[in-house]
């Protein structure tokens, strides 16, 4: 399906930590049009904040890989939607690169808006994030370019 152009694609991103830090994936739902996706990856041994910020990372390539413009995400990190709003500082030094990642990847969008939702309505990205986990399931190829030298 060709999405250049069509506004409305949104995602709900989650980050998971078995111990923080311990194993860590995130997982990723996207709905766009009629269409609908998934996919998730493992990190190996990091923080929740390093894989929340992954997973909007993640978010943001996909909808460059696919020619999205318009993009909305969901996350249940009320610190990272509160640090990609400007409402607050990103004052961890292991954060800072992830953060302008993001906001290098954000250029590219015409229209990018990113929210707070409670865990409860954010299931199926968690229900990703833990399943790349216990599966160890390895990035998109697409998606490892992207990702800064911490993650890797």
């Amino acid at each position: 399906m060709d999405t250049r152009g069509e506004p409305g694609c949104r995602v709900w991103i989650d980050g998971a930590a078995r111990g923080n830090p311990g194993e860590a994936a995130f997982g990723i739902f996207v709905r766009h049009a009629t269409e609908r996706d998934e996919f998730g990856g493992y990190l190996g041994h990091a923080t929740n904040n390093v894989a929340e910020y992954t997973a909007l990372i993640a978010a943001l390539a996909y909808a460059e890989h696919r020619g999205i413009d318009h993009l909305t995400v969901f996350s249940d990190s009320q610190l990272l939607v509160r640090q990609v709003n400007g409402e607050y500082r990103v004052k961890a030094p292991n954060l800072r690169p992830l953060f302008f990642k993001v906001l290098e990847l954000r250029r590219s969008l015409r229209d990018f808006s990113i929210k707070h939702v409670r865990r409860e309505d954010n299931r199926d990205a968690d229900r990703i994030a833990n399943e790349a986990i216990d599966e160890r399931r390895p990035l998109p190829g697409w998606l490892s370019a992207e990702l800064p030298t911490i993650i890797q």
